[in-house]
């Protein structure tokens, strides 16, 4: 574990420089501990794939103090906490809502059945949110399913948008641009800022199942979703 000062106001905690499982487990473990602790000075959270942003008030913590309570935490009590929550999202991989899935057929030589069955069959870890409110970075996509990125982003993804990039697949939460290929969409809204205790549904620590829908299903969870 190092500790490395980022400014005046953060400190980097950082496990190691891969996607690894049992060092995103550490980032989990110390990010749940400090977070239940609830310490005054404390500004923000961020974990990532293999460390944790720790923003605190300059004011009130100096980097010093941060480092002692980083090196106070109990790692080994703390990664026995609960694991997260476990979503079923479903997913309609209709042509016209997954407009790339054609060329992501193309790409890895599978049929579009193929592509469905590959990406329902994982379960997803979260590592992180980031990009936009709520969009969650997920782990465990089948390695036959990776594809390049967009050549140039669309200007507007729509919410609810299934999509992969690289070696990685996720869902955009709001209209918002994108160059990952989307596949798909869900019914359900993943970024509620109305809901204060909870405005994302997805926490860093959940993990995600996707369950292929058909077209009249999803319009009929859409209208559930809008009432």
């Amino acid at each position: 574990m190092d500790l490395i000062q980022s400014s005046d106001s953060s400190l980097l905690v950082r496990f190691g420089d891969t996607v690894d499982p049992v060092q995103h487990r550490q980032v989990l473990a110390l990010f749940r501990a400090l977070a239940s602790r609830r310490e005054p000075g404390i500004v923000n959270l961020h974990p990532a794939y293999a460390s944790l942003l720790i923003e605190f008030d300059p004011l009130r913590l100096d980097v010093q103090q941060v480092s002692a309570l980083v090196s106070g935490v109990d790692m080994g009590a703390a990664s026995g906490d609960p694991p997260g929550i476990t979503h079923e999202i479903p997913v309609c991989y209709d042509a016209e809502l997954g407009p790339d899935l054609a060329d992501v057929s193309d790409l890895t030589g599978l049929a579009t059945e193929e592509i469905v069955k590959l990406h329902t069959g994982p379960e997803y870890p979260i590592y992180f949110l980031g990009f936009s409110p709520g969009f969650a970075y997920l782990g465990g996509l089948s390695p036959a399913l990776a594809v390049p990125r967009l050549a140039s982003p669309r200007k507007l993804v729509p919410a609810g948008s299934v999509a992969i990039g690289g070696e990685q697949t996720g869902i955009y939460p709001t209209n918002s641009p994108g160059g990952w290929r989307i596949i798909g969409r869900t019914p359900v809204r993943l970024f509620k800022p109305s809901d204060a205790s909870r405005p994302t549904l997805f926490q860093p620590g959940d993990r995600v199942r996707f369950r292929s829908i058909s077209r009249s299903r999803f319009e009929e969870i859409s209208r559930d979703h809008r009432a």
